[in-house]
C-alpha cells in the first residue's frame, strides 16, 4: 500500500508540470490576430455611390455590387479582378475569402484566384491576372486542360516573377501543393482560409454543404515558404469556352502578431517620414484657411452682422410660421364659405319669391283652390322663413367673429381653437339651411308620380335545335382528342 502511494505521488510531481508545459505552450503558440479593413471588404453597402469599392481597385469584366463583387459573368470569355490600391508590409497574416462559383453545366470554366504579389496584375491570362508575378497564386481550378479527371482543384503555386504558369498541364508541374476539392454549385457559400504563419502557408476550405461557418477543414500546406515583405492583396477569375459565375462576398485580412511581440500600431505600416510630411502638408493647408478667412471678413464686413445661426430657422420661429400659414388657410376657407353663404340667400329668396308667386296663383284662381291652402300650412311657412332667417344671422354672427380672430396676431393658440369651433358651427348651420330649403322645395312644388318604364320581354339566344347541334360538337371534339391522345402516347412508348 505505501509503495502505490508513494508511486501516485512521483507521478503527480513529474506528470502534471510537464502537462502545464504543454498547456502553456499550446496558449503562446496562438498568434494575436488584428482586422485590417484597409485590406478588406464585406457586404452590405460595397460600394459607394461613384460605383468604386473603398480601398480596392476592380479590373476587366468585375462588377461591384451592394452586398458582393461579381469577378466574371457566366458569359465566354471574360476575365475581371480586384486589387487593393496600397501594399500593406505584413511578417504573418491570414485572409478569410467568401465566394460562390456557379454555373448551368456539369462542369465549369476556368477558375477563380487569390494573390499575394508585389506588383498589382491588373490584366493577364493566369485567371484573370499577369503571368511571371512574384509571390503567391492560390488557383481554384475548374476546368480539366490536361484530361487527368483531377478538377476542380485547389493549387498552391509560387513565383519569383521568372516562371510562366503551364496552363496546359493544370500547373501540376509548378503546383508546391494541392487537394481536390469541389467547390462549385454549392448550397452555401464556399470559404478559404489561406494562413501565413511563421514561413509557413496553411489553406482550410469549408465546402459549403452547411451554413456553419467555422466548419473548415485542411486542404494544403507548404513550409519554408518565403513571400515578400511587402505585397497587394489580390482576387481574380476567368471564362472561357465554358462559363460560371464568381462572385467574391468577403474578404476579410488579418494580420498576425507572434505570442511575446508587441503588435504594431494601427498606423505603422506608414513611414515616419511620410507621416510627418503629411502633418506638414495639413498645418501648411489649415493656415492658408485660416488666413483667408481673415482676408474674407475684411473684404465683407457685412457679413459678419448675418451669422450662420440667423440662416436656419428656430423651433419657436418654425411654430409661429406654422400657425401663421394655419391662420391663412382658415381665413381662406372662410371666403370661401361666405360666398357660398351669398349664393345660399340668394337661392333662398328665390324660392320665397316662387312660393310667393305660388300661392297668389293659387289664391286667384277660384274660391275652391283658395280653401285648399289653410292656415295652418300659412304659419308653417311663415315660422320656417324666421328660423331660417335667424339661422343666417347667426352665421353672419359667427364668421364676423372668426375673421376678426383669424386677422388677430394675439393669443395665436387659443384663437386657433375658437376658429375650428366656429368652423364646425358654420358647417352645421349650413346643412340646417339645406335641410329646410330642400324641406320647403318638396312641400310647396307640385309633385308628379313618375311611372317607372316596361322592361322589354328578352328574346329566347338559343333555341333547342342550336343546343343539340352544340353538344353534338363538343362530343365528337372530345372523342377526337381521346383518340390523338392515345396515338401520341403510343408512339412515345416506343423510346422506352
Amino acid at each position: 500500500m505505501a509503495m502505490s502511494i508513494e508511486w501516485k505521488h512521483l507521478c503527480a510531481v513529474f506528470i502534471l508540470p510537464l502537462c502545464s508545459l504543454v498547456a502553456g505552450d499550446g496558449q503562446q503558440s496562438v498568434p494575436h490576430r488584428r482586422f485590417e479593413y484597409k485590406y478588406s471588404f464585406k457586404g452590405p453597402y460595397l460600394v459607394q455611390s461613384d460605383g468604386t469599392v473603398p480601398f480596392w481597385t476592380h479590373t476587366g469584366n468585375a462588377i461591384p455590387g451592394a452586398d458582393q463583387i461579381r469577378i466574371t459573368p457566366s458569359l465566354k470569355s471574360q476575365k475581371g479582378a480586384v486589387w487593393t490600391k496600397t501594399a500593406p508590409s505584413f511578417e504573418n497574416w491570414e485572409v478569410e475569402v467568401t465566394f460562390r462559383v456557379t454555373g448551368r453545366g456539369r462542369i465549369g470554366a476556368d477558375g477563380l484566384a487569390i494573390w499575394y504579389t508585389t506588383n498589382q496584375g491588373l490584366d493577364g491570362n493566369v485567371y484573370g491576372a499577369a503571368d511571371s508575378w512574384n509571390g503567391l497564386g492560390v488557383f481554384f481550378d475548374s476546368f480539366d486542360n490536361d484530361g487527368k479527371k483531377n478538377n476542380p482543384t485547389i493549387l498552391i503555386v509560387g513565383n519569383n516573377g521568372k516562371l510562366l504558369y503551364d496552363h496546359q498541364n493544370d500547373g501540376a508541374s509548378q503546383a508546391l501543393s494541392y487537394c481536390q476539392r469541389d467547390f462549385r454549385n454549392k448550397p452555401y457559400p464556399v470559404r478559404a482560409k489561406i494562413t501565413y504563419y511563421q514561413k509557413t502557408l496553411t489553406i482550410m476550405i469549408n465546402n459549403g454543404f452547411t451554413p456553419d461557418k467555422d466548419d473548415y477543414e485542411f486542404c494544403a500546406k507548404v513550409d519554408n515558404m518565403v513571400l515578400p515583405p511587402q505585397g497587394f492583396f489580390g482576387i481574380s477569375a476567368a471564362t472561357g469556352g465554358l462559363a460560371d459565375d464568381h462572385d467574391v462576398l468577403s474578404f476579410l485580412t488579418f494580420q498576425l502578431t507572434e505570442p511575446g511581440k508587441e503588435v504594431p500600431p494601427q498606423g505603422g505600416e506608414i513611414p515616419r517620414e511620410e507621416q510627418d510630411k503629411y502633418q506638414e502638408e495639413f498645418d501648411n493647408f489649415q493656415q492658408e484657411l485660416d488666413k483667408r478667412k481673415e482676408d474674407f471678413q475684411k473684404d465683407h464686413p457685412e457679413a459678419q452682422e448675418h451669422p450662420v445661426d440667423d440662416m436656419f430657422e428656430s423651433v419657436n420661429d418654425r411654430e409661429l410660421r406654422q400657425i401663421f400659414e394655419g391662420q391663412n388657410r382658415i381665413h381662406l376657407e372662410i371666403k370661401q364659405l361666405n360666398r357660398q353663404l351669398n349664393m345660399i340667400l340668394d337661392e333662398q329668396r328665390r324660392y320665397v319669391s316662387a312660393v310667393t308667386d305660388d300661392i297668389a296663383k293659387r289664391g286667384g284662381s277660384g274660391p275652391g283652390q283658395h280653401e285648399q291652402i289653410s292656415q295652418q300650412e300659412l304659419d308653417s311657412l311663415v315660422n320656417a322663413q324666421r328660423d331660417i332667417l335667424k339661422q343666417v344671422g347667426e352665421m353672419r354672427n359667427s364668421m364676423t367673429e372668426t375673421l376678426r380672430l383669424a386677422g388677430g396676431n394675439q393669443h395665436l393658440g387659443s384663437a386657433a381653437y375658437e376658429t375650428t369651433q366656429h368652423f364646425n358651427d358654420i358647417k352645421e348651420h349650413l346643412h340646417v339651411v339645406k335641410r329646410d330649403i330642400e324641406h320647403l322645395v318638396q312641400k310647396n312644388l307640385p309633385h308628379e308620380k313618375q311611372k317607372c318604364p316596361d322592361l322589354p320581354a328578352f328574346p329566347s339566344c338559343l333555341s333547342t335545335t342550336h343546343f343539340f347541334i352544340f353538344v353534338t360538337v363538343q362530343t365528337v371534339l372530345f372523342f377526337g382528342y381521346i383518340v390523338y391522345r392515345t396515338k401520341q402516347e403510343a408512339a412515345a412508348k416506343k423510346f422506352f
